[in-house]
């Protein structure tokens, strides 16, 4: 089998370097040592229509190989910022108030999509498996089949799928999801995203599930779960080996003996970052004793700074911050450190160590693998403690976590409090219980389980395993209608 992995991002093998976000983290490792081949954006934008001329450079990755692809600059951006992150992305997190497209916008964002499936057809062959990467191409399936390719098809959402109201505000997103009905199978971060799809399919598309399983004019489409994880083992490893690299030294030597509460993330609206720094406004409020013995450092990755809501949360939380400290701040300590700029994943382990407290407080998240790093890089004999967000996916496995309610300020205070003052004992109970977990799912198993899962859709030839879906489905017709 020769898997083929497409995202709109791809990442290299630089440990000292920033990663692109986690769908990055997360597939770096897995091709590496896997042997696929990983296709993505090259981030240059040619005038290339011929996709035989699109692919900037085919490279070794570990055991795998990176090929990254040239994408035309007359439709990338209103691929990209205009369709991708102007409307899926906001309705997708249940922000269907800051979509912001255009007819064009959907039109190039069709247009990438063939052609990446265009370039994608030099990887087919017999032994291929096409697996599909997130919200940026939901109609990649669609155009693979229409070039003829017959080989197994699959595809990952690794943010949410909005309920199904929030979804239909997406313009054409009738046709997208019917598009994503070309791919053999389609993975969910959690059981509650695979229903909204379900229920979308039924009632915008008129059509029926059994068992998981959907019929159309393109075939036969399994519908399943597939929490993703991280490769617990590494990262632990990650965080020992980077507790004395300089910027960790740094922290930990600046704190003087106060406890951090530490907070990473991409510049997004859907992180919640807002309300977190309110949270912790109100922390210092409501416990008076933690000023000095406290600081919350907020990693707040720069992301999509051509939109205008990304631009608009930058200055929001810069005033926020700016709030915050002068509220609180004296002339030789300030409660907050609000850092717009991007660590490596060593780097960031070892923050991860530092920290008391991890704030991982999205008000919707896919899975969010933040959370999950933060368990693994604590020390074993004096963990810290996860604040976690009920709205991230991670909560579902996380459940030991400190969960919050991200739009409950004064709730996420009182939780932030309690995780300051936990005892050791407690710390290490809800440890051990959430690294069991995620040993148990890692991203090694995850990575096996969809091409397991996808390998056994494909075993079944079309009309055998069409027959009983039809017959089921004529069945409950018939029960309806008596």
């Amino acid at each position: 089998m020769s898997v083929v992995v497409v995202s709109n991002r791809v990442a290299r093998a630089k440990p000292d370097e920033p990663l692109a976000g986690g769908l990055a983290a997360a597939l770096l490792p897995m091709v590496r040592d896997s042997g696929a081949i990983w296709v993505g954006s090259s981030g240059q934008a040619g005038n290339a229509t011929q996709t035989h001329d699109s692919f900037a450079k085919i490279e070794a990755l570990g055991s795998g190989a990176l090929a990254t692809v040239d994408m035309p600059a007359k439709h990338y951006l209103g691929y990209y910022e205009g369709f991708a992150n102007s409307a899926l992305w906001p309705a997708l997190h249940s922000r269907p108030d800051l979509i912001h497209t255009s007819a064009d916008d959907y039109a190039s964002y069709r247009e990438i999509n063939a052609f990446m499936a265009r370039a994608l057809v030099r990887f087919n062959s017999p032994e291929a498996v096409f697996w599909i990467q997130d919200y940026h191409f939901l109609a990649l399936g669609a155009d693979l089949r229409q070039l003829g390719v017959e080989r197994p098809l699959g595809f990952f959402l690794h943010t949410p799928w909005a309920d199904r109201r929030t979804m239909s505000a997406v313009p054409n997103c009738s046709d997208l999801a019917e598009a994503m009905l070309a791919y053999d199978l389609i993975g969910f971060q959690t059981v509650e995203d695979r229903q909204n799809f379900e229920d979308y399919l039924r009632t915008e598309l008129g059509m029926n599930i059994v068992d998981g399983t959907v019929a159309s004019h393109w075939g036969l489409t399994q519908l399943a779960t597939f929490p993703i994880g991280i490769d617990v083992e590494e990262f632990s490893a990650r965080a020992t080996k980077a507790v004395n690299r300089p910027d960790v030294s740094r922290l930990r030597e600046s704190l003087h003996g106060a406890k951090l509460v530490l907070g990473v993330d991409r510049l997004d609206y859907s992180k919640g970052i807002a309300n977190r720094v309110r949270a912790f406004d109100r922390v210092l409020e409501i416990e008076p004793s933690l000023k000095r013995n406290v600081s919350l450092l907020q990693v707040a990755v720069p992301s999509r700074g051509n939109i205008k809501a990304y631009r608009e949360l930058k200055s929001e939380l810069a005033g926020l911050v700016g709030e915050v400290n002068g509220r609180h701040g004296e002339v030789d300590w300030s409660p907050i450190r609000y850092i717009n700029k991007g660590f490596s994943q060593l780097t960031l382990a070892g923050f991860y160590r530092v920290a008391g407290v991890g704030l991982v407080t999205p008000l919707h998240d896919g899975m969010n693998l933040v959370a999950k790093e933060y368990v693994a890089a604590q020390n074993p004999l004096d963990p810290g403690v996860l604040v976690l967000s009920s709205f991230a996916g991670a909560a579902r496995e996380l459940d030991t976590a400190l969960l919050v309610n991200p739009h409950d300020i004064d709730g996420m205070a009182r939780q932030i409090a309690t995780a300051l003052k936990m005892s050791v004992e407690e710390r290490r109970e809800r440890w051990h219980a959430m690294v069991c977990k995620l040993k148990a799912s890692s991203v090694q198993a995850w990575f096996a389980h969809f091409l397991h899962v996808l390998s056994d859709v494909r075993r079944m030839p079309l009309r055998a395993a069409t027959r009983p879906i039809v017959l089921e489905l004529a069945s409950r017709r018939a029960a309806n209608n008596y």
